[in-house]
């Protein structure tokens, strides 16, 4: 049947461009984004050049590709706290969503590592892409805080400054802990940590005596 021969005919070119931008991300990886070539893509790809250039114009337009599917994939895993009056607790829904944001990254290693090291070389498009993902995580999160705020959950402070200084520890965490190299990660035990220290803080205990004179 022609629709039968169309089904398979699109189901095998999205298989080859998903080949392709699988094998892609470790090119990119190892070589960095400036050193990796389209000759390195072609032959990670195991397809003809021709091959390559009927589904990406250029070595910009796979990295592209790639980072879109981890914002996407990220986008997906941020998800709102329920606030239900049978919803779990807000503590015991945030380990769950930090914990999909961290899962995320380790199973997209290769490109996180780009993306986080070589960001600020990569060109507009890439630097509006992450710009604008960023922007929506500070503002989800400020949100969140201010949501927090009106359940008495989370104490009167600034939600923009707030984000800002979550984002910032999160990104450090990230980078030091999750892309440092390709040894396993405790998620669970790094989120409890992430969450403990963004919930309680440093000090020893309250009060007075916990604060610097």
């Amino acid at each position: 049947m022609p629709d039968g021969r169309s089904r398979r005919a699109a189901e095998s070119r999205e298989a080859r461009r998903s080949q392709i931008l699988d094998r892609a991300a470790p090119v990119f990886a190892s070589r960095g984004y400036h050193g990796a070539s389209v000759s390195d893509l072609v032959t990670a790809a195991g397809v003809a050049r021709g091959t390559f250039y009927l589904y990406f114009s250029s070595k910009d337009e796979i990295f592209l590709a790639l980072l879109d599917d981890l914002l996407r994939h990220l986008r997906a895993q941020v998800r709102g706290v329920d606030l239900r009056p049978d919803a779990p607790p807000i503590l015991d829904q945030l380990p769950a969503i930090v914990g999909r944001v961290l899962t995320t990254l380790l199973d997209n290693r290769a490109l996180a590592r780009i993306v986080f090291r070589e960001a600020v070389a990569l060109g507009p498009a890439v630097d509006q892409r992450l710009a604008a993902f960023h922007q929506e995580l500070h503002a989800w999160l400020a949100a969140s805080l201010r949501v927090g705020q009106a359940l008495g959950a989370v104490r009167t402070l600034d939600p923009e400054l707030t984000a800002t200084c979550l984002l910032g520890s999160l990104r450090g965490v990230v980078q030091d802990r999750v892309l440092a190299s390709d040894a396993p990660v405790d998620v669970p035990g790094l989120t409890s940590a992430l969450l403990d220290i963004a919930w309680r803080g440093i000090a020893a205990a309250p009060g007075p005596s916990a604060t610097p004179s």
